[in-house]
């Protein structure tokens, strides 16, 4: 049974060729492939957490951001089986001159070197929903196809 609420907030960014931001990490043990973001920190509102996980994540400044979808169901953590989620999916726009960051870049706050975290674009068209770890992005992924 959950025992607290696990805010998070991840980045649906799309670019000029229709192609989608994913992230491959492994953290905790595990591989894992979803959207840019994490979590929302104590007295941090969630665009300014998106910002920050932008920023952390990919040094890339938002320029805008819309809500696109949050879970109102029940969804318990993947890594800890006590916390109820809570996340937030933005569409986001970040400047049309980003690049990828290079390599591996350990996850910040990982003291573990066989930890990893790295980026790649994914077409739209024909995107196969397994491709994402998380039911929540699951979801998420489906209702912007059908959206998009």
């Amino acid at each position: 049974m959950a025992h607290r609420f696990n805010l998070r907030v991840y980045a649906l960014i799309i670019d000029e060729q229709n192609r989608i931001l994913l992230s491959d990490e492994f953290r905790f043990g595990h591989f894992f492939t979803k959207f840019p973001g994490g979590g929302v920190e104590a007295n941090e509102g969630i665009i300014d957490a998106l910002k920050r996980e932008l920023q952390e994540e990919l040094s890339a400044e938002m320029l805008d951001s819309s809500f696109f979808y949050f879970n109102d169901f029940y969804q318990n953590s993947a890594f800890r089986k006590e916390d109820s989620l809570v996340v937030f999916y933005y569409l986001v726009k970040i400047k049309s001159d980003f690049q990828l960051p290079k390599g591996d870049d350990l996850p910040l706050g990982s003291k573990d070197p066989s930890d990893f975290e790295r980026f790649r674009w994914v077409p739209l068209k024909g995107f196969v929903e397994e491709l994402l770890t998380f039911p929540l992005d699951r979801e998420a992924i489906k209702k912007l196809i059908a959206f998009h």
